[in-house]
């Protein structure tokens, strides 16, 4: 089935998958292309519309991100978003200047003309704006339909040639009715219908791995949570018995979670096999303090030990993983120009030694559409609101080494934040809240005695996609419960902090 489509040009903001995923919202189906995509492939897959994304760069600089000019005559509409909108006026004769006061945050933005993209929106709307240049004239044949204190051209239109502009960003959540606005580009500008659901999805990504795997055998990365989860469903409907999932115990899970792991799997009926490496992840992460060696040293033992488990199967052909969209962004400059945030154990393919073939089912998907796929296969809830748990698991939430010791402080410290969490109802509420191990010991006072012990953190953020977070307002009264359980049931912390930090500039998991 061929969807209707609108192609986003990377020229690298972090935001830019985040266009994607409101379209995708929206039942539009959306890919993110580099940006010197040749202007002939662009025409074959005969998209219903064009988005320029943001960038960090000025189009001044040399060797900054362009694009094809011919883009602009293409025969669909073209959307530029911040640096898209800046490329678009410089490509179209209009002036670029540096921003006399660079905007970055909230803005207020006046609408001032009838425009399409403005359909049912406030004159007036709060908007995310992070740029340095601005339009300060608009190229010929283009009206200003949008002004704020310190951009005089904050929006422009050329509705004959089907060109717009923005100089905010729409797809942000803090942007108000910012979906509004796509929503008015993709479907009354457009003339998008909305064809794409998770269903098809689903139908489409069981004809892909059949397609790619032919007759041959897959063994699936089975993490617990909802991502691998999903994507074994899926590769399970589609290959059947060739399927075999194994599951790596890596020695930084949380309590009791293997055993929970290993029953919740075999109500599923996917066949599974259960490997205990803890010993062996624990000792390749001794004496390791830098997050990103924490990482790596968990992916490569994870693709070791699955080598060794593959092996034991005979030939097999495919290694399945639940990797998502926000891991490839974030991990390697995929597409444009994005920077690397940080890596991913499940993102940068496979060693040359290693004769299977990756299968990612997920990879083009964010965490709330995996939890719909996860639906519309039947999956009980509890899988489907699982919150997300990092790969490299309580390594990355221990700040320094990582000891048996400080593993069994960390664990009963976040058993009592789950259960805490879920008791008051905030579990389904938030998309992550777990505690954070520190390497910083203090002075305290239990009993008579003087302690000097560990602080742990604990850390709650809202989210819809992860790609951007801002802290959970937790009631204080469960605030206190978790602060008061912990010190007085877990020997070896003696004081709790409450991390009020947003993402961006923040991380959602602490390294």
């Amino acid at each position: 089935m061929t969807h209707q489509t609108i192609i986003v040009l990377d020229f690298g903001s972090q935001y830019t998958q985040l266009i994607a995923r409101r379209l995708r919202e929206l039942s539009v189906y959306s890919e993110v292309w580099p940006p010197n995509t040749p202007i002939e492939t662009i025409r074959e897959r005969a998209p219903a519309g064009i988005i320029l994304s943001g960038g960090p760069k000025s189009v001044s600089d040399a060797g900054a991100p362009t694009c094809d000019p011919a883009v602009y005559d293409v025969g669909c509409p073209v959307l530029g978003i911040c640096y898209g909108m800046q490329l678009m006026a410089h490509a179209l004769g209009g002036r670029v200047e540096p921003a006399p006061q660079r905007e970055y945050g909230h803005a207020q933005v006046r609408i001032t003309a009838p425009a399409p993209l403005f359909a049912d929106v406030p004159d007036e709307i709060r908007v995310w704006a992070s740029h340095g240049d601005f339009v300060a004239a608009a190229p010929s044949g283009f009206s200003v339909v949008a002004t704020s204190a310190n951009a005089p051209v904050a929006a422009m239109a050329h509705p004959e040639r089907h060109l717009y502009a923005l100089l905010f960003h729409p797809e942000v959540v803090h942007t108000e009715r910012g979906l509004a606005i796509l929503r008015n580009f993709a479907y009354g500008v457009c003339g998008c219908t909305g064809d794409w659901t998770m269903a098809s999805f689903v139908e489409e990504a069981i004809g892909r791995i059949r397609a790619t795997v032919g007759g041959g055998r897959v063994v699936c990365a089975l993490s617990g949570g909802v991502d691998s989860t999903v994507a074994a469903l899926i590769i399970h409907r589609a290959v059947g018995d060739r399927l075999t999932c194994i599951f790596v115990d890596n020695g930084v899970l949380r309590l009791n979670e293997a055993a929970q792991i290993r029953r919740r799997f075999e109500r599923l009926h996917l066949p599974l096999v259960f490997v205990d490496a803890s010993a062996l992840f624990l000792d390749r992460l001794a004496g390791v303090a830098d997050p990103e060696a924490k990482r790596k040293a968990i992916g490569a033992t994870f693709i070791e030990v699955f080598e060794a488990e593959a092996a034991k199967l005979g030939q097999v052909d495919f290694l399945a993983q639940g990797t998502l969209y926000p891991d490839v962004i974030e991990s390697i400059p995929i597409v444009g120009q994005a920077s690397m945030i940080k890596s991913h154990h499940n993102v940068g393919g496979l060693p040359e030694r290693m004769r299977m073939r990756l299968v990612e089912p997920l990879r083009e998907l964010f965490k709330d559409e995996v939890r719909e796929v996860g639906r519309t296969l039947g999956l009980d809830e509890e899988f489907v609101v699982r919150q997300p748990f990092p790969g490299p698991g309580l390594a990355v939430r221990i700040l320094g080494v990582v000891t048996p010791e400080r593993l069994a402080l960390l664990r009963r410290a976040d058993a009592i934040v789950a259960e805490e969490v879920r008791r008051d109802g905030w579990y389904t509420r938030v998309w992550q809240s777990f505690a954070v191990l520190l390497p910083v010991q203090s002075v305290g006072v239990m009993g008579d005695e003087r302690t000097y012990e560990y602080t742990a953190a604990i850390r709650a953020v809202e989210s819809r996609d992860g790609m951007t977070a801002d802290w959970a307002r937790l009631p204080h009264d469960l605030l206190a419960r978790i602060s008061s359980r912990i010190v007085n049931e877990v020997k070896g912390i003696n004081r709790i902090v409450y991390d009020i930090s947003s993402k961006p500039p923040s991380t959602i998991e602490w390294e």
